[in-house]
């Protein structure tokens, strides 16, 4: 006899169905797992032993063999113990085979027969939600998968005897409810930060168009705290991007207690990091950092600290919006539509350029140490500003400055702007500025008479490039939104070409 059960495999976001087939025939007692399995996947022959015999049942004396098709894509992960234990558990006739037929199965066998949580119970769930089928899956992921559509059957047992005892019709499984965290109400404040009025404001330009950020200051000058303070001004994620953020997430197995948030993620790797854990790789090809950010920010600080390789592989996402892993066993493609917002020193030393300080090695010091970064990763960096030293006036003055909540509202008003124009030209995909393809920027920042003039003498003296002549329109339009202008202007565009000349300067050096 044969007994079937569908589980699923994971391909980046996307769950892939997998057919768990059961069978127990006369020949040498054991159990054996074909279908190119991992070493976890291996392993769980002895967790479904244990699990079973701890729940009353005894493996029978014949041959149980079982197949994972299709058997030519590799298996990984811990997730298939409980479709093997339900499919021997149906060919031994311990519950109905068929009413398994309607559902998707995952999830993790502890020997006492109890069902731990697994990665990606929210992307199985939509898979399920798609085939028409239910999910089955352990009790700490069922808030998570509720999310999947409130018309799919989901089971979410504690244990290998509560699921048979709901198919004999002996306990009655609950629908799990979709868990949600509550809003963040600890995020810091900008009001918490004195003085750097003008790096505040290239924040908020930043937080309303999507736009990237780099800030450059002596050490104590205050970037690591404003890039900590963005989240607070950054809107809500949408249903559509909480989904997609969430998914992400849940593959990473980073979705704490299976609830969802609508925060925006908030990402800041060590300057150790490794290429891989930046892009994504290794033997599973989980995503990385990029993202793991994905809708929202990747903090970079000391930014020339990262090794050159990491660096420059932040190129393709963050023009495309994507993250492809190409290896030779697999290639996977994660969404990577990031926010980036970098801190760096000026120079080795630090102090470059402030009032009464001489390096000594000169201006080679700053030169060598800002060439680091590659001019076409700075090329892709909207904002450059510089942030100096606090002055003991800002440091003493009683005076509370803004709050984040003022600027939330502002930020929110401009994002609105730009959703509702964007959804009117049919433009799918670009919810910010930042985003928007360069054809169409063209048409919406199109600047009047006098900026067009300025935009034209800034171009052929500094010499922007095709790229940096779209960004600084998308920057101008962004600041005409949060004043809520139909209109680019000329004082828009010379606000974004301020932010663009040490941006240039930077990229002379490198």
């Amino acid at each position: 006899m044969v007994s079937r059960v569908r589980t699923v495999a994971f391909q980046g976001i996307e769950a892939v169905p997998v057919d768990v087939q059961v069978m127990v025939a006369p020949g040498k007692v054991g159990m054996s797992i074909v279908g190119l399995p991992d070493k976890a996947v291996a392993e769980s022959r002895e967790r479904v032993q244990a699990a079973l015999h701890a729940s009353g049942l005894s493996m029978p004396a014949r041959k149980v063999t079982i197949n994972l098709a299709p058997a030519d894509l590799p298996k990984e992960g811990s997730h298939y113990d409980l479709p093997i234990a339900l499919g021997l558990m149906a060919a031994l006739g311990a519950i109905p085979g068929d009413m398994l037929a309607g559902y998707v199965v995952l999830g993790e066998l502890s020997l006492d027969g109890t069902i731990a949580a697994v990665a990606g119970a929210l992307p199985a769930a939509i898979g399920a939600n798609v085939e028409a089928k239910g999910l089955i899956c352990p009790f700490a992921c069922g808030p998570e998968a509720a999310w999947a559509g409130a018309d799919i059957d989901i089971l979410a047992p504690r244990s290998l005897i509560a699921i048979a005892n709901h198919f004999r019709g002996t306990q009655v499984l609950s629908r799990p409810e979709p868990g949600m965290h509550a809003a963040a109400s600890d995020l810091p404040d900008l009001a918490d930060i004195k003085g750097q009025e003008t790096a505040k404001r290239a924040l908020e330009v930043a937080a309303a168009g999507g736009h990237n950020l780099l800030m450059v200051g002596p050490p104590g000058s205050g970037k690591s705290m404003l890039a900590q303070r963005l989240p607070s001004i950054l809107p809500p994620l949408s249903p559509k991007e909480l989904l997609e953020v969430s998914m992400i997430a849940s593959v990473a197995g980073e979705l704490g207690e299976g609830k969802l948030t609508d925060r925006r993620p908030f990402r800041s790797p060590h300057h150790s990091a490794s290429m891989a854990s930046m892009v994504g790789g290794g033997l599973r090809a989980r995503p990385g950092e990029v993202s793991l950010a994905h809708h929202g920010v990747l903090f970079l600080d000391e930014f020339p600290e990262f090794s050159p390789q990491t660096l420059d592989a932040l190129r393709q996402p963050l023009e495309t919006g994507d993250c492809m892993i190409a290896r030779v066993n697999h290639r996977v493609t994660y969404p990577a539509r990031i926010q980036l917002v970098a801190a760096m020193n000026p120079c080795r030393c630090g102090m470059a350029g402030e009032p009464g300080y001489r390096c000594v090695r000169g201006e080679r010091c700053r030169t060598d140490y800002q060439a680091r970064i590659s001019g076409p990763l700075l090329d892709r960096i909207d904002l450059r500003i510089e942030v100096p030293a606090v002055s003991a006036s800002d440091l003493i003055r009683p005076k509370r400055a803004e709050s984040s909540s003022v600027v939330a509202a502002r930020v929110a008003r401009a994002r609105k702007i730009q959703s509702e124009r964007f959804e009117q030209l049919g433009i799918a995909g670009a919810g910010t500025n930042a985003h928007c393809p360069p054809a169409v920027i063209e048409t919406i920042a199109a600047p009047d008479a006098a900026g067009m003039a300025l935009l034209s003498d800034a171009s052929e003296k500094l010499g922007f490039s095709a790229r940096a002549y779209h960004r600084l329109l998308k920057v101008a339009r962004t600041l005409a939104d949060l004043e809520a202008n139909e209109t680019v202007g000329r004082i828009h565009l010379a606000e974004a070409i301020s932010y663009r000349m040490s941006s240039e300067r930077l990229a002379r050096a490198a």
